[in-house]
């Protein structure tokens, strides 16, 4: 296709589509899509953009992968749909074989759906069975989803307002968010000793005593791409057993490559007893799934759970194609080259003053962006700059960049491209970065 062949009419026809037939659910980045390859975004008028936010961090193996494609091509001339619970196939017996292999530890059973909220959901539900018990502790600042049930664990009010009320078997702890903590100043271990202690407090002041389950992201993204310190999810998975509760890790952002390893909680050395995954299990494609040991898996009985689009054979044929990517060369390059964004990202920070401070793991990648002449909340750290972040968005559209825009306060830049990304592409990047940073002083 030749850009001789786009129009800008066809621009101006989706984007007023969207407004006139569209929920307003979402506030768009205002790049209509017409094309995709790799980490670029090509509009309707034939303008290529630099993608490094990947579909809210989805296409980790890059748009247009080939081997995925293919995939679910040849999956789609053999049938599409025969409920996946109902007529066993081979697409959906060899993915969940290969989660098993995949995932740590003893995690074997697999449940699969249509996205992450739904794998929250299944998740929690499967600890009430197994556990018998109801309550759940969430983080505050924390992103499960926006179904009333995934909306309560959700620690965030910006996405609750007018949907009250959701479950009251949720109670939330402080997020293990050091720069914005009144223990700012502390070293990391203690820090994680303090912020672990806070779900005990939660535990005593806000249940009953019948808590079933503790999730977490092991790396929080919609809450700002915060890293908890090194041992704070076993201290919580320990607190979760000695209460007779289970750890799950909501890995539906950071999993399949994003941080540098298959699954985030391997950085942390921990199996939790049930994972939740989606966006990037299928580079696209609707998928979600959550993961438990045999004994946990095996208390749901015939009709405890069920989706009727949930283990799509084409998804789940594109999931297994998406995996040998990572395991091929991706996920390494995700290490690789988020080593040297961390690096790059850390020289940001000290070069500008409204960075208050950069951090992530991998292709997960946080700046965030402050007024240093005021103070924000709890008085430790200079004030969240939204604005700052809304501006610099969108001078980087401008530019030819799509960054996401995330945080708690809404002022953090995230950068999660597709994870075959190369040097190149990110130095282009965080040049734009810097442009848009020069252009707001």
């Amino acid at each position: 296709m030749t850009k001789s062949s786009y129009t800008k009419a066809d621009n101006e026809r989706i984007e007023s589509a969207y407004d006139e037939y569209l929920m307003p659910i979402w506030k768009s980045l205002d790049v209509p899509v017409r094309e995709a390859s790799g980490c670029t975004l090509t509009d309707f008028e034939g303008n290529e953009y630099l993608d490094l936010f990947s579909g809210i961090s989805v296409v980790n193996v890059g748009h247009g992968n080939e081997a995925v494609a293919n995939a679910a091509t040849d999956q789609l001339e053999r049938f599409v749909h025969g409920c996946s619970y109902v007529h066993p196939n081979e697409p959906v017996a060899d993915l969940a074989e290969r989660i098993a292999e995949i995932t740590p530890g003893d995690l074997q059973k697999t449940f699969f759906c249509n996205s992450g909220t739904e794998a929250v959901e299944g998740a929690v539900k499967l600890a009430r069975k197994h556990t018998g018990s109801k309550e759940v502790i969430a983080l505050e600042m924390a992103f499960h989803g926006r179904t009333l049930g995934s909306l309560a664990l959700t620690g965030n009010r910006a996405y609750k307002d007018g949907m009250a009320p959701t479950l009251n078997d949720v109670a939330h702890a402080p997020a293990p968010y050091q720069y914005r903590s009144s223990h700012q100043d502390c070293s990391e271990a203690v820090f994680a000793e303090r912020a672990a202690a806070d779900i005990e407090r939660v535990i005593d002041a806000h249940t009953s005593g019948d808590l079933a389950a503790i999730i977490v992201e092991p790396v929080m993204g919609e809450g700002g791409i915060v890293v908890p310190p090194a041992d704070y999810l076993e201290r919580v998975q320990t607190i979760a057993h000695e209460h007779d509760a289970l750890l799950i890790a909501d890995e539906v952002q950071t999993g399949y490559g994003r941080t540098g390893e298959l699954f985030a909680c391997e950085h942390f050395d921990v199996t939790p007893d049930i994972l939740t995954q989606a966006k990037g299990i299928a580079n696209g494609l609707p998928l979600g799934a959550f993961t438990a040991p045999a004994a946990i898996a095996d208390s749901f009985e015939s009709g405890d759970h069920l989706s009727t689009f949930g283990g799509n054979p084409v998804a789940c044929a594109a999931a297994l194609a998406s995996i040998g990517e990572l395991e091929g060369e991706v996920t390494a390059n995700a290490r690789e080259q988020g080593n040297w964004l961390t690096e790059e990202l850390e020289a940001l920070e000290n070069e500008y003053a409204v960075v208050g401070e950069t951090r992530g793991l991998g292709l997960m990648q946080g700046v965030e962006l402050v007024n240093p002449d005021e103070t924000g909340p709890n008085g430790v750290a200079p004030a969240p700059d939204p604005s700052l972040a809304k501006h610099v968005s969108s001078h980087l559209r401008d530019a030819g960049i799509v960054m996401g825009v995330g945080g708690f306060y809404k002022n953090v830049m995230r950068l999660q491209p597709p994870l075959s990304i190369t040097q190149e592409e990110l130095e282009r990047g965080l040049d734009g970065l810097r442009v848009a940073l020069e252009a707001e002083r």
